[in-house]
């Protein structure tokens, strides 16, 4: 079987732990039948010995296989390819769970949906920002109720593209979360409550010139970005230069440029002229989500 998992970006600025999208961006691996196990890895994290061992992959597909195929045991070769850098705010970690679960349902032979997919993958992932457009694709909105995913998706339109800038550090997720305060203020809190909502509005109409306005927030986004502060420029010169929207990609250090096609190379050149050591890409956005092929 061949499973494939696009990168995410989360938050989109004021919608913390609640707003994502997909880019097409793949994660792919390849699982056939061995009469031992083996293991190989190219791409992103190949030259990384914890990673090269996928063991969060093999943890969770051990998990879910014996628990779905009544305690067997088979072994397979694992053919990891992997695009979506590793800890910078693209998903990487939800491209793997998703992986992981998807895999072991396919490989027990047991049916499954994507929404049972994505209330696994909550075990292992407490925020369903990320979760969530890895498993449905599109521009997702998710809260948690009772210990499920509740989403709602729209699909975003082909003349959209995402411009990238990847630095060449990155952001700890955990330092990310303690650079935040345990208390708001009621103004903070409701300024960025009433952005995430316009925002998600506007992707639902896709009403794209307002979103320069709904992408603020007060809670996270500039706190973190303090940690790394040439991500201020690179969000003024997007800006200045067309882009759409210019957020922190979940908790960095990648910032994530949504724009209309036209604009796309224009302001990617931009930006790797004015940050050469960083990594800028061009991408489709994505509307498909976790996809398999046996």
């Amino acid at each position: 079987m061949l499973v494939s998992v696009p990168a995410t970006s989360a938050n989109l600025g004021p919608g913390f732990d609640t707003l994502g999208l997909a880019i097409n961006l793949r994660n792919e691996i390849v699982i056939k039948p061995s009469r031992f196990l083996s293991i190989s890895t190219k791409g992103e994290g190949a030259s990384n010995p914890k990673i090269k061992r996928n063991t969060m992959f093999l943890n969770i597909f051990n998990e879910h296989y014996k628990r779905l195929s009544g305690g067997k045991y088979n072994t397979f070769r694992f053919e990891f390819s992997n695009k979506i850098p590793i800890s910078r705010g693209l998903g990487s970690s939800s491209a793997v769970i998703v992986a992981a679960l998807t895999a072991a349902h396919i490989a027990a032979g047991v049916k499954y949906n994507k929404r049972k997919i994505l209330n696994f993958a909550l075990k292992y992932e407490h925020h369903p920002d990320n979760i969530t457009p890895a498993v449905m694709g599109g521009f997702n909105v998710a809260c948690l109720h009772d210990g499920k995913v509740y989403s709602k998706k729209h699909r975003l339109p082909n003349y959209l593209k995402a411009v990238l800038v990847i630095p060449n550090k990155t952001i700890s997720t955990n330092k990310s979360r303690n650079v935040l305060p345990n208390s708001y203020h009621k103004d903070e809190a409701v300024f960025t409550l009433s952005h995430a909502a316009y925002m998600t509005a506007l992707f639902m109409s896709e009403s794209w010139d307002q979103l320069k306005i709904a992408a603020q927030d007060k809670l996270h986004q500039d706190r973190r970005m303090a940690m790394m502060p040439e991500l201020f420029r690179v969000q003024s010169i997007a800006m200045e230069n067309g882009a759409l929207m210019s957020t922190l990609s979940g908790s960095g250090s990648t910032f994530f440029n949504l724009c209309y096609e036209d604009d796309a190379k224009k302001i990617a050149k931009k930006l790797q002229n004015a940050f050469s050591e960083f990594r800028v890409m061009v991408c489709d956005l994505d509307n498909y989500g976790v996809l398999t092929k046996i």
